[in-house]
C-alpha cells in the first residue's frame, strides 16, 4: 500500500516524505509545483506534477498506486495574503480539499490527514489553548482550514472514513540531517525571514506591530520543529491504520516566544546584529497563540525531540547555508 501526500514538494510536505520513506512506507506526492520544489522530492518517491483539485488524475493515482492513506499539506498559507484575496484562499484550500476528500470517499481510501492550523482558533482566551476552545478564525486563512474540518468531520459520520486534523502552530526548522528544508523564495515566516537577514539574503527584515498587549509588545507564538512535526503526522497515521478514531489534535510546545525574543536567539545563533525595521500591525495576525498538545502526546504517543527555540533556529539558519550553496553551483 501507498501513501500520498499532497503538497509533497512543500515545506512541511518534503520532510513527511522523508519520514515516510524512513519507515519503509511506499509515497506518491501530487503537487503543482507552485510554491514547492521537484528537487525536494526524494528519488525514491514518485512525483506527479499536477492539482489536487484535478479529481481524474488523484482518483488515478490513487488507484494506479493502491493507496491507503491521505496526508494533505497542499494549500495556501499566508495570513495577510488570505485577508487580500479571500476568494483564492477559499478555492486553494477549502473547494480543492472538498474535492479531494470525495476522491479519498470514491476510491476507498479510509486514512486521511489533514494540517490544519492553530489560526482556526483567532486569539484565544486561554494560553496554552485545549482543541475544545472556541474557533474564532481572524483571517480567510484560518476560516478555510477550518471549513475543511468541518467537511472531514461530515464526510467521516456519512463513509467508511476517518480522518485526524492536526491543528500546528508556527512550524520551523529543516531535517537535521539537512535533506529538506523551507525554501520557498519570498517566505514570511518569522524564522525563515530572520535567518535569510541573518545570512545576508535580505537587507532587512520588519516586524508588524510593536503595540500588542504582551511583554515586549510584539505578538507570541509558539514555535514547533517541522522534523517533530512530521513525526507527529506518522504517529497519528500509525493510530488511524491500526483502528483509531478520528480526532483534532493540536501539535505544538506549550511555549511561546515573541517576535523580539525570536530575533534575539537569531542573533545569538549567527553571532552577529541585522537590521530590523519596526511596522505597524497586520491584518489577520493574532496576539498570542501558543499549543496545549496533550492529546497529541496521549493519543499517537508523541514525544518531540527538537523542543528548544535554539536547536530550531541553528537548523534553519544551516539550511540557509545549504541553499546558498545550491544556488551558487
Amino acid at each position: 500500500m501507498t501513501v500520498l501526500v499532497t503538497g509533497g514538494a512543500g515545506y512541511i510536505g518534503s520532510h513527511m516524505v522523508w519520514r515516510l520513506l524512513d519507515a519503509g512506507e511506499e509515497v506518491v506526492v501530487v503537487d503543482r509545483l507552485s510554491t514547492g520544489f521537484s528537487w525536494a522530492v526524494p528519488p525514491e518517491a514518485e512525483l506527479v506534477v499536477g492539482d489536487i483539485g484535478d479529481q481524474d488524475l488523484v482518483e488515478g493515482v490513487i488507484r494506479r498506486r493502491k493507496v491507503d492513506a491521505i496526508i494533505h499539506f497542499a494549500g495556501s498559507i499566508i495570513v495577510p495574503e488570505s485577508v487580500s484575496d479571500p476568494l483564492g484562499y477559499y478555492l486553494n484550500n477549502t473547494v480543492k480539499s472538498r474535492a479531494l476528500i470525495e476522491s479519498a470517499v470514491r476510491t476507498g481510501v479510509r486514512h486521511f490527514i489533514f494540517s490544519s492550523t492553530a489560526a482556526v482558533y483567532g486569539t484565544p482566551e486561554q494560553v496554552p489553548v485545549e482543541e475544545g476552545a472556541p474557533t474564532r478564525p481572524e483571517s480567510p486563512y484560518g476560516t478555510s482550514k477550518l471549513m475543511t474540518e468541518l467537511m472531514l468531520r461530515d464526510a467521516a459520520a456519512a463513509h467508511d472514513f476517518r480522518y485526524t486534523a492536526l491543528r500546528y502552530f508556527n512550524v520551523s526548522g529543516a531535517d537535521p540531517r539537512m535533506r529538506t528544508g523551507q525554501s520557498t523564495k519570498g517566505a514570511t515566516h518569522l524564522i525563515k525571514v530572520a535567518s535569510e537577514t541573518a545570512t545576508g539574503k535580505r537587507p532587512f527584515m520588519e516586524i508588524y506591530g510593536t503595540d500588542y498587549p504582551t511583554p515586549d509588545g510584539t505578538c507570541i507564538r509558539d514555535y514547533i520543529h517541522v522534523s517533530d512535526l512530521a513525526e507527529a503526522h506518522y504517529l497519528a497515521l500509525s493510530r488511524l491504520r491500526a483502528g483509531g478514531a478520528s480526532i483534532v489534535a493540536n501539535c505544538g510546545y506549550g511555549r511561546g516566544y515573541s517576535v523580539r525574543e525570536v530575533i534575539d536567539t537569531v542573533t545569538k545563533v549567527v553571532g552577529h546584529p541585522f537590521e530590523v525595521r519596526l511596522q505597524g500591525r497586520r491584518a489577520g495576525d493574532a496576539v498570542a497563540v501558543v499549543a496545549n498538545a496533550d492529546r497529541a502526546r496521549a493519543e499517537f504517543g508523541w514525544s518531540p525531540r527538537f523542543d528548544d527555540l535554539a536547536t530550531i533556529v541553528a537548523h534553519a539558519v544551516e539550511w540557509e547555508e545549504r541553499l546558498r550553496r545550491r544556488n551558487d553551483v
